[in-house]
């Protein structure tokens, strides 16, 4: 009887984790949840001590650095997943061209903000705050890069850990200045600045131990990965943009306070599409060590159908839900975040799905086309909301954001079809339904 129960418990134990790519999933998944509790309720804790204008100030800080990261990267996160993927004693060089990166960034910051001080009007924040934002895009690149290194050699727990760690940090820091009453929009973003910093010194401690070289620089790798690393770069940059001007666009047209409504509705919006985010993230890598081109339509076929199916249940209870949730962790100051967050819910259905589609024409080198469609998805996006925000509020930017997701997915719906199903006979790209 003990060996049927142990004979049993080891089905249900393979059933439910699958292959290394679904145990991967469903453990980052699993880190996700709890880094989206542990980012809540940081979000609840500054909304709560800042309200509505200071919230809205932090956002702008928090965007500002975020976007400067993403234009920093190079594409080099993307185009490091890709390489090392393939081939893994390149990592040495990967890190020293990493490092090597990061102090350029350095200096590209300071630079910016030396260029606030003689047009100060031009400076979304201001003071101490505008330091700190400036401080965070190096910060946050070398956390970005190192982190996609850890994942193209396959060091998802680490990865995991060092992610959920980071939040937990970042959440003790800020629930310090809170108890304390000390704390003010700066000290805030510092103290979720600091968390960032130590994340990546840790991530760069991983990847010391996995490496059997120490860091190097190389001109040769460099090249070859900017090569794929350009074409990624655009796509992460007008994406990111793409996610995120909508917010600067209400702060100047509108003001703080409807952007700290903006931002509430935003990360809601965000942390319903962790899921598809998941899948991609740990996606791409997969597909981009596979060779055979069958074998990679079917595990795409797979993930995407998945997605679809796991994402319309999810944005449909959040936009149900939206009211009663924001107004018991944020409080009824930001209820005006209820509209714009349930506009956004079927623009983020059609882009989680798009997230894991576009993983396989990423896994081949980023295709020009999608670099295209992104800058012209992002002109798009900027013209209405010029015209949409102002007749419209916060609501306004909503329904754009959620037109131009669903523009973004047809277009890659339409690559991917033309590219890989068009002339192949129905078998190619009927779903496999082993597990991934």
């Amino acid at each position: 009887m003990k060996a049927g129960i142990s004979a049993a418990s080891t089905r249900l134990w393979r059933i439910a984790a699958g292959t290394e790519l679904r145990r991967n999933v469903l453990e980052t998944y699993g880190t996700r949840i709890l880094v989206i509790l542990v980012t809540f309720a940081t979000a609840v804790v500054i909304a709560r001590e800042l309200g509505p204008t200071g919230r809205g100030l932090y956002a702008v800080a928090a965007t500002l650095g975020a976007i400067g990261a993403q234009f920093g990267n190079l594409g080099l996160h993307a185009s490091n997943i890709y390489y090392v993927a393939k081939d893994r004693a390149l990592l040495p060089a990967l890190i020293g061209n990493t490092l090597a990166v990061v102090l350029v960034a350095c200096g590209v910051a300071a630079l910016c903000g030396i260029g606030f001080v003689f047009w100060p009007k031009v400076a979304p924040v201001h003071g101490t705050l505008l330091l700190l934002a400036l401080a965070s895009v190096p910060a946050g690149l070398a956390y970005l890069l190192t982190q996609g290194l850890l994942l193209g050699v396959n060091e998802v727990r680490a990865y995991n850990n060092i992610e959920c760690g980071g939040k937990l940090i970042a959440l003790g820091l800020i629930c310090i200045l809170a108890f304390v009453n000390g704390g003010t929009v700066a000290l805030f973003f510092g103290a979720t600045l600091s968390s960032v910093v130590v994340t990546f010194l840790w991530s760069l401690l991983r990847l010391r131990r996995v490496s059997a070289e120490p860091p190097k620089l190389s001109l040769a790798v460099f090249r070859q990965s900017i090569g794929v690393g350009v074409r990624a770069y655009t796509i992460a940059f007008f994406g990111f943009l793409l996610l995120r001007i909508d917010l600067l666009m209400v702060k100047y047209i509108l003001g703080a306070t409807e952007a700290g409504y903006y931002s509430i509705s935003q990360i809601l919006a965000e942390n319903a599409m962790m899921f598809p985010v998941v899948i991609g993230l740990l996606l791409f890598p997969k597909l981009s060590a596979i060779k055979e081109k069958e074998d990679k339509l079917q595990l795409a076929n797979k993930a995407v159908l998945a997605t679809a199916a796991l994402m319309l249940p999810v944005v449909v209870i959040a936009a149900l839900a939206a009211s009663p949730i924001i107004s018991i962790a944020f409080g009824r100051n930001f209820l005006p975040a209820v509209s714009p967050f349930a506009w956004l819910m079927p623009g983020t259905y059609f882009l989680g799905i798009e997230i894991v589609m576009v993983q396989l024409l990423n896994s081949e080198g980023f295709p020009p086309i999608i670099v295209v469609t992104w800058i012209v998805d992002i002109i798009i996006n900027v013209a209405l909301n010029f015209w949409a925000i102002p007749r419209y509020g916060i609501t306004g930017a909503s329904i754009v954001s959620s037109v131009c997701y669903f523009l973004i997915f047809l277009v890659v719906s339409a690559v991917v079809w033309k590219r890989n199903y068009a002339q192949q006979p129905a078998a190619a790209f009927a779903p496999d339904l082993r597990p991934m």
